[in-house]
């Protein structure tokens, strides 16, 4: 191929990253085995993987003490990392690790944090039935000074502070790319509101997670301020494993669809708007100058999403309705901090999930990719289940490039990157890497590993400063539904074509 005609095929590159495992860095804050990983981080750089992404856990960095912070054993991890000519995606994890789909080691939030939490329990996200979760911080203390005299968004600040000043090196060499704020259980922002540890079985349409007596009081003072004290918080939704027609506040002309409804769903999910644009805002002052990307990450919750009432989606915070964009919103407030979006479950596909869930994968992934690019804000995502099959892949492949690859130039949509869940043997193994490889070389537009961003429009500037806040009212007209951009109906870059 001439010189000319690879500089525009590279216009067509999506970077390829790929998930460390969990337990990389020990729960006791040490590098288990950098010989083994090491092979594996090699095998991955011969087959064109662009870089990988990691979890950065609060739980092991400020395991001692209230910012007593141990940063050695991922120092190594990064030098490894930068030694074997990958890039790196760090993500700071504020969750514990452990209850959710896939955890298969256990990393509490500190233990100083979790004891604070012994004699005030309502610091932690609570269902309606008083049970809680222990995976990360509730909302309603964002701008509590509970935590021996700091805030949880001061917390956060400092954390990431820190990491920029013991990580100068790794963000001076460009060694780290992207840095992915945790605002939520799994890393996402959202509410934990389909918990395995409390029972939680797909498809059920979880539940509500605002009722610890912070949110409760904030609740309690935005219904008055409507003109509405006598609105108390959803007593008719069910638990985790109902089904929406079961429950007054789901069913059809429920309570959804109500006044109050609609002002409960609406401080719900604001809630949460406020929450990332709040952390955002700390994450940009901590790497102001930096030549990074801030992203964050959106769940992909796709069941109950082909019914009228969304049910799982509005228990997690995404008021999301057919007459009712919820993740439009997310994106406009992504903009002002020139931050990436990075959204789940691009693999899945309608067909291959149980009718009774009412699942749209592919809607739901085309709804919010639209609503990224219409925003004119990076869209990046990943797979939600480990997958190894050429179908997987290609569905990858093909919301990576919704409307194919440009010959002549650069495709009309492409997102970001792509990254990929996650490194292991079973991914090693060798028929199974020998597709993932095909899957690599696709992402990559039939075009070998490039190690310059430039080349497919991807040179990351120093983060500049984030823009004035957005007013909730204007980040509100975003929720006025929009059909998606059109997608062919499979990929014309197959991995078995």
């Amino acid at each position: 191929m001439a010189t000319s005609d690879r500089n525009i095929m590279l216009l067509n590159y999506v970077p390829v990253y790929v998930m460390l495992p969990l337990g990389v860095i020990t729960a006791d804050n040490v590098f288990g085995d950098p010989d083994g990983l090491k092979a594996q981080l090699l095998q991955l750089r011969a087959a064109g993987v662009d870089g990988v992404m990691v979890d950065v856990w609060w739980g092991i960095i400020e395991l001692k003490g209230p910012k007593q912070y141990d940063w050695s054993a991922y120092r190594s991890l990064f030098q490894l990392v930068q030694e074997c000519g990958l890039k790196l995606q760090a993500i700071m994890s504020f969750h514990q690790c452990g209850g959710n789909v896939g955890d298969v080691v256990n990393i509490p939030i500190p233990q100083w944090v979790l004891d604070i939490g012994e004699s005030d329990p309502d610091i932690f996200y609570t269902n309606r039935s008083g049970t809680r979760n222990k995976e990360y911080l509730t909302i309603g203390v964002d701008n509590k000074p509970i935590f021996l005299g700091r805030t949880a968004i001061e917390i956060y600040s400092d954390y990431m502070k820190s990491f920029r000043e013991n990580m100068s090196e790794f963000l001076e060499s460009g060694l780290i790319i992207d840095i992915e704020v945790g605002l939520g259980p799994a890393g996402e922002l959202r509410y934990p509101s389909y918990p395995q540890s409390q029972g939680w079985e797909f498809p059920g349409i979880g539940e509500f997670q605002c009722y610890d007596k912070y949110l409760k009081e904030d609740y309690k003072t935005a219904a008055a301020r409507a003109g509405h004290p006598e609105w108390e918080l959803p007593d008719d939704a069910g638990t985790y494993n109902d089904v929406p027609e079961s429950t007054g506040f789901f069913k059809t002309n429920g309570t959804f669809v109500t006044e109050k409804g609609k002002f409960f769903l609406t401080w719900y999910s604001n809630n949460l708007l406020n929450h990332g644009d709040q952390i955002l805002d700390e994450a940009n002052k901590a790497f102001l100058g930096c030549k990074v990307k801030l992203a964050i990450k959106v769940s992909g919750i796709h069941w109950w999403y082909k019914v009228e009432n969304h049910a799982a989606e509005l228990t997690a915070g995404y008021y999301n309705l057919y007459d009712r964009d919820g993740y439009c919103p997310i994106a406009r407030m992504l903009t002002r901090h020139h931050a990436v979006l990075n959204f789940t479950c691009l693999e899945m596909r309608d067909t291959e999930q149980s009718s009774d869930a009412k699942s749209g994968p592919q809607e739901l992934v085309q709804q919010v990719l639209s609503g990224g690019w219409r925003e004119n804000i990076q869209v990046a995502g990943e797979n939600a289940l480990p997958r190894y099959d050429a179908t997987a892949y290609n569905q990858i492949i093909l919301n990576a490039r919704p409307q194919g690859v440009n010959k002549n130039g650069p495709p009309t949509l492409r997102m970001f990157g792509v990254t990929y869940l996650r490194l292991s043997d079973d991914l090693l193994h060798e028929s199974n890497f020998d597709i993932f490889k095909k899957f690599v070389l696709k992402m990559h537009a039939d075009q070998d590993y490039c190690a310059n961003p430039q080349k497919y429009n991807h040179a990351i500037t120093p983060l500049k400063p984030s823009a004035p806040k957005i007013p909730i009212e204007v980040l509100l007209e975003a929720t006025k539904p929009m059909p998606p951009f059109p997608w062919l109906s499979e990929t014309d870059m197959k991995v078995d074509g």
